[in-house]
């Protein structure tokens, strides 16, 4: 993929292969466009690449348990990320800490990928469409500024996305939910279809449904459907989950227009002073150590939230000498996340049912707080949503609990244990100028490149908000009928929930955003950001739908005016 003779022309650069670079990838190329892709990360083949996919743990390094002296000694940050998405199956895709360090002045937890399709292969796939309350809201309650679009400016990108990707769910015909178009929902468990019934009886605002995942339930577009293993950030060999490498890269390349450059670590990007436009991107070769600049007549930025700050503040010039787009210092701040609280209940009564398979999605409550205004009972601002389900324990809980040894053991461990059923929130978080990453030139990185250091906390209102969202998901498993209900704080810490926002926000004013409504750089036309960094506030829920839609519209636009002559 680093060809010793390079071209280094090209229409276009999109920086970064995820779930945002692999989208632009794809439709420049399909709308005749030259590509040239820089991933960072090191180079991995789809299937091919899944080196662990269908390894047994018991075949597996260290019997598949975590191997700790080394997860402390090289991925200190990334082997505490939640949800088992690291693992000594997939740890190679996930980037080294000890030897790609930042800084923080508060607690942060950056989970990196480094491999070609970045998080497209360890992401959770909740995908879901944003309502026009999310885009409303910013300029309703006055925290962060407005959204300069609204749900009607992605309504049919949302689409275009969900076609191609496959996303199964179930419509549920809430404005505030927006349905999209989706192929058959994965089923409910016996318990999760009790815990739909019981919830919207007591309360008629609010809705349980299935999880909308882009997981295959039916073969689409040469893809095969799930096999319902649950292991899908090991790689999917069958294509049954959306990622870059499966769907996306794969379509670009039929084009034969793209050209993709892996060990690519991106110093700066350059820009005329005379014509205001991007011109090309600096590269350092992350095994040579080489430096090449690649031109290009237009550039999408698709590193992730902080990779792609990193890169606009690490651009620095006489024109732009804080970095691109920050002639406000508006550059780095606002970052926003999810945060939550998580309740637990066993629920007694369905010891006769049981289910097969290991489904890759779980159950979801949208919003019902403070939805359209203010709630006279709450004491925060925004909401939450809930994600969460229900199943029996397996042989591992049931084994570590009983007092039992030998042929009574074994007995008890080949039995299903008891059903267990768990809300886990997802609340937003407020735009606040003082949550920012910045870079520290006084510590450098790999490449001689100053590393980042974060000063993001939650404030007084995700405090209320978290308290608020525990007494809800208590009382609603209580009503189930769960008993010995406890909670338990998840995503306390910014960073962990890996739905990292902001720093590069889209707004009307240059003044007080860094982009524009079709997510151009105020001030450089040519340059596009479209992954988490362009948001302008959290919403709750899952937000990588929007940033895939939010890229291919902003492809469609770019073109345009490529042709138009005004780029």
């Amino acid at each position: 993929m680093n060809p010793k003779k390079q071209n280094t022309q090209f229409d276009a650069i999109v920086i970064g292969s995820g779930i945002t670079g692999g989208w632009a990838a794809k439709e420049l190329t399909e709308k005749g466009l030259k590509v040239l892709i820089l991933e960072r990360g090191k180079p991995l083949e789809h299937q091919t690449g899944y080196i662990h996919e269908f390894t047994p743990p018991w075949q597996a390094p260290n019997q598949g348990l975590p191997e700790r002296e080394l997860f402390a000694r090289e991925y200190a940050v990334q082997s505490k990320i939640e949800r088992g998405a690291f693992s000594w199956a997939n740890r190679q895709y996930w980037i080294n800490d000890r030897e790609n360090p930042y800084q923080e002045t508060k607690p942060f937890r950056w989970h990196r990928t480094d491999v070609l399709g970045g998080r497209s292969l360890t992401w959770g796939r909740q995908s879901y469409r944003w309502g026009d309350d999310d885009f409303k809201a910013n300029a309703r309650d006055g925290h962060g500024n407005d959204w300069p679009i609204r749900y009607a400016d992605l309504e049919k990108w949302y689409t275009h996305v969900e076609k191609f990707i496959g996303v199964s769910g179930q419509p549920e015909g809430l404005e505030s939910f927006p349905d999209g178009h989706y192929l058959p929902p994965m089923e409910m468990t016996a318990l999760e279809r009790a815990l739909k019934q019981r919830i919207e009886a007591k309360w008629q605002d609010r809705r349980v449904t299935i999880g909308r995942v882009a997981n295959l339930t039916v073969p689409h577009d040469g893809r095969g459907p799930c096999q319902n293993r649950n292991i899908c950030n090991r790689g999917c060999s069958f294509g049954a989950y959306f990622s870059s490498l499966s769907s996306t890269l794969p379509a670009a390349q039929k084009t034969g227009r793209l050209t993709i450059r892996t060990n690519s670590v991106v110093e700066a990007i350059d820009v005329d002073p005379r014509t205001k436009q991007a011109t090309g991107v600096r590269v350092i070769d992350a095994q040579s150590g080489a430096r090449t600049t690649f031109k290009a007549k237009v550039i999408f930025l698709c590193a992730s939230t902080y990779g792609s700050l990193q890169v606009l503040l690490q651009s620095r010039s006489a024109a732009h000498p804080n970095g691109i787009g920050n002639h406000s210092d508006v550059l780095g701040r606002y970052l926003v996340d999810h945060h939550g609280v998580a309740a637990f209940g066993e629920v007694p009564g369905f010891e006769d049912r049981n289910y097969k398979g290991r489904r890759a999605t779980g159950i979801l409550i949208p919003r019902f707080r403070n939805v359209g205004g203010q709630d006279a009972d709450a004491d925060f601002t925004r909401g939450y949503g809930f994600q969460g389900g229900a199943m029996r324990d397996d042989w591992t809980n049931t084994a570590a609990l009983t007092d039992d040894f030998g042929a009574g053991m074994k007995h008890n461990i080949a039995r299903p244990g008891k059903w267990v059923a768990f809300l886990g929130a997802f609340g937003e978080q407020l735009p606040q100028a003082h949550n920012r990453v910045t870079l520290d030139d006084s510590n450098k990185g790999g490449f001689g490149l100053p590393q980042l250091r974060f000063d993001v906390a939650y404030g007084e209102n995700e405090k209320r908000m978290a308290i608020d969202a525990g007494k809800q998901a208590e009382a609603m498993l209580k009503a189930a009928g769960a008993a010995r209900v406890q909670l338990a704080p998840v995503r306390s810490l910014p960073g962990t929930s890996i739905h990292e926002m902001g720093g590069a926000r889209m707004g009307h004013d240059p003044a007080t955003s860094v982009l524009n409504a079709h997510n151009q750089v105020h001030g450089v036309r040519n340059l596009f950001v479209t992954d988490g960094s362009a948001m302008a506030s959290s919403g709750t829920v899952n937000p990588s739908l929007t940033y895939m839609a939010l890229t291919v519209r902003a492809v469609d636009f770019a073109v345009a005016e490529l042709k138009a002559g005004r780029l």
